[in-house]
């Protein structure tokens, strides 16, 4: 059986986080591209929430490669 907590665990969008943490001079992580309030809040924040994280992790990441 699974308890409710392993069905909000499976739907929950997973961290970004790779463990190649390292803040650059605007306190975004070089491994995973959160800003440090994202970082912090993560574990509060709700499923949308996380998503919209990723996705701004991911445009962060596109802008990272161009410079």
């Amino acid at each position: 059986m699974n308890s409710k907590a392993d069905k909000v665990a499976e739907s929950s969008p997973a961290s970004p986080c790779i463990r190649q943490c390292c803040l650059d001079e605007q306190d975004i992580c070089v491994g995973c591209f959160r800003t440090i309030e994202e970082i912090i809040h993560w574990s509060a924040s709700s499923d949308a929430e996380k998503t919209q994280i990723i996705e701004r992790c991911k445009q962060r990441k596109v802008q990272r490669k161009r410079c």
